[in-house]
């Protein structure tokens, strides 16, 4: 929707992107909300903590969705990003920001904020997003 309405006001393609954390045990909450799940950071962690009380099932996954949109209104690229991993019982790490400190990466053992950038980049959502749309978008632009 975001970008079929940029692309229509400016007469040139867009791109828009939505991301969030989904929680399996929270039936994929706080999802595309995430950013609005709580005012602050510190005060999302700890109200995605608090609901995960009591939860033995802790698996969720980052997903960014990016879409390319035409002035006319048809989409013309979607991809979708993902990273897999657990909420942990407690923040873990001073790196990152929003969910980063209870988002443990499967496979890692490491929460986002406990790994440096260029790793977080590595495992990362929109990263993967991104590397799946550069070969489409440079076959759209040749075609174009």
């Amino acid at each position: 929707i975001k970008a079929q309405a940029v692309a229509r006001l400016t007469g040139h393609w867009a791109l828009a992107d939505d991301s969030g954390l989904s929680v399996t045990a929270l039936q994929g909450a706080p999802g595309v909300h995430s950013s609005r799940y709580a005012p602050t950071d510190a005060e999302r962690i700890a109200k995605l903590l608090a609901a995960m009380d009591g939860h033995q099932e802790r698996s969720a996954e980052f997903r960014a969705a990016l879409c390319i949109a035409a002035p006319d209104g048809n989409v013309l690229l979607e991809v979708e990003g993902c990273c897999e991993g657990q909420i942990t019982r407690e923040p873990r790490g001073n790196g990152g920001f929003g969910y980063d400190p209870i988002f443990e990466v499967s496979k890692t053992g490491r929460t986002f904020a406990e790994m440096p950038l260029a790793e977080k980049k590595h495992y990362g959502h929109r990263g993967r997003a991104f590397a799946l749309l550069k070969n489409p978008l440079q076959d759209l632009i040749a075609a174009s």
